[in-house]
């Protein structure tokens, strides 16, 4: 065999829980370390660990992303009620991921993974439509409140001067609920040039909607602050590289989307965001075939696959029962990470390995051999349907031929 890619520096590598950390060692042990020579800071991210650690492993690997600029997350669970008694849980941790995108101030992008065989539900669609989704605040950090009785809710604002604003949300006449949501100016502005810069970087045209005519001052500050920093920083570098800026409104945009040919970056608000991810991983196929990389301002890096644990598959696993779970997403990850490790590094064997070990994933499910998700989209003639690990084993085939 031939000598093993040498790695500089560490990738962080954040293990996960259920089907996807089975699939995360298979993938490891069968289609990495065999060929790289692995560099890894290594975090627990298991339910179970963050558990003990209170949540401290989370923190501690955003920070470690912070220093080495490029991890790798496995899918994680984020608890709630029934996985707090489940598991055993001391408390209803936060999600991983909003923990560390908070610490990161990144922002999210989505991109379905196109293969030969598997045509989008909308059959205009040719080129891969990435989500990209604001990862800070509004409904994500509300504050929530169940009205009891008959009262008056309002909003108020006390400033740093002591000076008190108030505005009435509503008079209830019986109960009900309100939910207070915020943004900040610098968040905004971090989300707008992550997505400016990654146009630039990819070469595609960058759409943002809203809700502005509704919303004319939480959104409408979205959509200035978007238009004020295309035009005094990004408006010439746009021109130069052929690609366009283009506001609407959100549902003007799926409307546009929809009829669309894709191959554009639609930047989306939090809520929005999280939404149209999915839609558009469904249209193209699925869950399992989308890459999601969160980047920071400064040039920070986390990828991880789109999909969440398959608690559904781990616990057929924990039976003894054969799982066909598909492992691309989170392999897509794995690339991404040595991709960018071997960019930021000047390791162009890096990359070319990483590139063919996407390229074999692909082809080996071209050659129709595949998951049971997959089959049952693929419009392929001849179908083979395989387990997991019979399934890696054969993109191992295929990479060894490529290498």
């Amino acid at each position: 065999m031939a000598q093993k890619i040498e790695m500089k520096v560490p990738i962080v590598e954040m293990d996960g829980d259920e089907m996807t950390r089975i699939i995360w060692k298979l993938i490891k042990e069968m289609l990495i370390k065999p060929y790289v020579d692995l560099k890894t800071e290594y975090y627990d991210l298991g339910i179970k660990n963050r558990d003990e650690t209170e949540d401290q492993v989370t923190v501690d690997a955003a920070y470690a992303i912070k220093k080495y600029g490029v991890g790798v997350k496995c899918a994680t669970i984020t608890p709630n009620a029934e996985r707090v008694k489940e598991y055993n849980l001391k408390n209803m941790w936060k999600s991983p991921n909003a923990t560390i995108r908070s610490i990161l101030d990144g922002t999210v992008f989505r991109t379905p993974i196109l293969v030969e065989g598997i045509k989008p539900l909308v059959r205009t669609w040719k080129k891969p439509i990435t989500i990209a989704r604001h990862a800070y605040g509004d409904i994500y950090k509300g504050v929530e409140y169940r009205i009891p009785e008959k009262g008056k809710a309002e909003l108020v604002f006390t400033s740093e001067k002591g000076e008190e604003i108030r505005y009435a949300i509503h008079e209830f006449e019986t109960p009900g609920v309100i939910l207070g949501m915020h943004n900040t100016d610098e968040s905004i502005k971090s989300f707008a040039r992550a997505c400016f810069n990654y146009a630039l970087d990819t070469k595609q045209d960058l759409w943002f909607a809203t809700k502005d005519t509704i919303s004319k001052i939480y959104d409408h500050r979205f959509k200035d602050i978007f238009q004020e920093i295309y035009e005094n920083e990004y408006k010439e570098k746009f021109e130069e590289a052929g690609i366009e800026y283009f506001y609407t409104l959100i549902d003007d945009a799926v409307a546009r989307i929809v009829r669309s040919e894709g191959g554009m970056i639609w930047a989306c608000k939090n809520y929005d965001g999280d939404v149209m991810s999915d839609m558009v991983a469904t249209a193209f196929g699925s869950l399992a075939m989308m890459t999601s990389v969160l980047v920071s301002p400064d040039g920070k890096y986390e990828f991880e696959a789109a999909h969440g644990t398959v608690t559904r598959h781990y616990y057929k696993y924990l039976k003894g029962e054969e799982t066909s779970t598909n492992p691309i997403a989170t392999i897509f990850a794995w690339t991404g990470a040595l991709k960018k490790r071997g960019e930021l590094d000047g390791i162009k064997d890096l990359v070319d390995f990483a590139d063919k070990l996407e390229k074999a994933s692909l082809k080996t499910v071209e050659k129709g051999i595949m998951t049971k998700d997959l089959a049952a989209l693929s419009e392929l003639p001849n179908k083979t349907v395989v387990n997991t690990e019979t399934f890696l084993i054969e993109i191992k085939k295929t990479l060894e031929e490529m290498l």
